[in-house]
C-alpha cells in the first residue's frame, strides 16, 4: 500500500496557456518538459521516479539528465544512508534509486552504501528484502508495505540479481490471499507494482516455489486491475491508473483491455489533472506504452538529445476571486473530535488553508514531512500518525478521500474537510 500522497512541486499546470486540442505527440512533449523543468528545482530531494520517466521517454536532454543523475548519486544517496543509520525504513526509496540508476545504465556493482556498515547497494537491498520477508512470516505483513516490497523485488530483478524464492513467495501468497489492500479496499497501485515485479521474475526465469502459483497470481492481479475499472475508464482513480496501465502492458495484455484507461489518462493530461511530478512520472511511461520492465533492456546508446525547454512563459496566475468557507474536523486515534471553521481565499491549497487556520484559531496545529511522494501530514493537534505505527492522517472532503496531496488539492468551493488518524 502506498499512502495517498503525491510529490510536491512548483510545476506549472499542463493546461496553463495551452490549447485544448493538443495531439498525443504535443502532450508527450509537454509532460516531458514539465518533468525536465522540475529537475532544476534544488529545494527538494531529486526524485528517482522522475529520472526513470525521463529515461524511458524517447526524447532526452542528456545534459540535464546527467546533472540529475549526479544529484541522485549524492543528495538522495546521502539521504538514504542517513535513514539507514537512523534505522528508518528505506526499502521503497532504495529500490526506486536503484531503478533510476539502472535507467541511466549506471554500473550498480560499483555502488556502495555506508550506513551502519559498508556494502554494495544491491546486496543491501537484498538483505533488506530478507528482513521484510521475515517480518511477513511473523507479523503477516511487511515492515513497510506491499507496494515497497514489490518495488524491492522489481529493482533486484531488473538489475539481474536473483530474488530468493522465499521472498517472491511471500508476495505471491499475499496476492492469492487478498492481503494487498488498504482497509477493505483494493490497492490498485500496489497490485500494479506487484504485477510488474512478478512478471519480471517470470520473464527472467527466476526460480520460484511454484510456477503454477506464479501464473495464477499474475492472472489474479490482471483480473483485479481490470475489475477496478470505473465508468470513466480509470483503474482505481486518475492517480493509480498510470501504474495500472504500465502493469497491464508489462503483463502482455491486449490493447483493447486497457484502451479505455489509456484514453482516460490522455483526457486527464489534456485537462491539466497532473500538476505534480510524481503523478506525471508514473503516467508518462504509460502514455508512451512503456513500463518499468523496459529498464531491463535499456542500453543508453544512440539516444535522441533534442528535448529543450522553451522560455518559461507559462507562469501560473493567481487571481483574487473571493473567499470560501471551510469546516475542518480533526478526529484523533481515540475518537476525540475537534471542529473548526475558517474562510480562505478561493483557489487556496489545502496546505495554505491549514496554515491560515493554525494562525487564526487556537487549538489547531499541524506539522508535515517531506517524502518522494509529497508533503504529508505527520502531526495534527500534537498527535502523530507514523508509518512505523502503521497509521496515517486520512484527509477527505465531504466524505470522499482525497487523491491529491495537501499542497496540490485546491479549495474551489465550500466544503467539509476531515482529518482522521487512521490505521492501515
Amino acid at each position: 500500500m502506498k499512502g495517498t500522497l503525491v510529490f510536491v512541486s512548483a510545476l506549472l499546470s499542463l493546461a496553463a496557456g495551452k490549447p485544448c486540442g493538443l495531439d498525443h505527440d504535443e502532450l508527450h512533449l509537454s509532460l516531458n518538459k514539465q518533468l525536465l523543468r522540475s529537475v532544476d528545482m534544488q529545494e527538494n530531494l531529486p526524485n528517482p521516479s522522475v529520472h526513470i520517466a525521463l529515461r524511458l521517454s524517447p526524447h532526452h536532454n542528456l545534459a540535464k539528465e546527467s546533472k540529475h543523475l549526479n544529484r541522485l548519486k549524492t543528495e538522495l544517496h546521502d539521504d538514504i544512508e542517513k535513514s539507514l543509520k537512523n534505522k528508518e525504513l528505506a526499502v521503497g526509496r532504495l529500490a526506486l534509486y536503484i531503478l533510476a540508476l539502472r535507467s541511466s545504465c549506471y554500473d550498480l556493482q560499483s555502488l556502495y552504501l555506508t550506513g551502519n556498515e559498508r556494502e554494495p547497494v544491491l546486496i543491501h537491498l537484498k538483505r533488506e528484502m530478507e528482513e521484510e520477508k521475515q517480518n511477513i512470516l511473523f507479523s503477516h505483513r511487511p515492515k513497510t508495505s506491499y507496494y515497497q516490497y514489490s518495488l524491492g523485488i522489481l529493482a533486484l530483478c531488473v538489475s539481474g540479481i536473483r530474488v530468493n524464492a522465499h521472498v517472491s513467495h511471500k508476495l505471491i501468497h499475499a496476492v492469492e490471499h487478498g492481503q494487498i489492500k488498504h482497509g477493505e479496499s483494493l490497492c490498485v497501485d500496489s497490485h500494479a507494482m506487484a504485477g510488474m515485479a512478478l512478471q519480471c521474475l517470470k520473464d527472467e526465469g527466476t526460480s520460484v516455489k511454484d510456477v503454477d502459483e506464479l501464473e495464477r497470481s499474475l492472472a489474479t492481479i490482471k483480473q483485479r486491475l481490470l475489475e477496478s475499472k470505473r465508468a470513466d475508464g480509470h483503474m482505481g482513480n486518475e492517480f493509480s491508473a498510470g501504474l495500472a496501465v504500465q502493469a497491464l502492458l508489462a503483463m502482455g495484455s491486449q490493447m483493447d483491455e486497457f484502451e479505455p484507461s489509456l484514453k482516460a489518462l490522455w483526457a486527464d493530461a489534456r485537462n491539466g489533472t497532473y500538476h505534480d511530478t510524481m503523478a506525471i512520472s508514473q503516467v508518462l511511461p504509460a502514455l508512451q506504452k512503456q513500463s518499468y520492465l523496459h529498464l531491463k533492456s535499456k542500453d543508453c546508446r544512440s539516444e535522441d538529445d533534442t528535448l529543450v525547454l522553451d522560455a518559461d512563459s507559462d507562469a501560473e496566475v493567481f487571481l483574487d476571486q473571493g473567499r470560501v468557507s471551510l469546516q475542518v474536523e480533526v478526529i484523533k486515534s481515540n475518537g476525540e473530535a475537534f471542529v473548526y471553521s475558517i474562510h480562505v481565499p478561493l483557489g487556496s491549497s489545502l496546505f495554505q488553508a491549514f496554515s491560515v487556520l493554525q494562525d487564526k484559531q487556537k487549538g489547531f496545529t499541524f506539522n508535515t514531512e517531506e517524502s518522494l511522494w509529497g508533503t504529508f501530514l505527520s502531526v495534527v493537534n500534537d498527535e502523530q500518525a507514523r508509518q512505523s505505527d502503521r497509521r496515517y492522517w486520512q484527509v477527505s472532503s465531504d466524505g470522499i478521500t482525497l487523491t491529491q496531496g495537501i499542497k496540490d488539492y485546491k479549495i474551489v468551493s465550500k466544503q467539509n474537510i476531515s482529518i482522521k488518524n487512521t490505521e492501515y
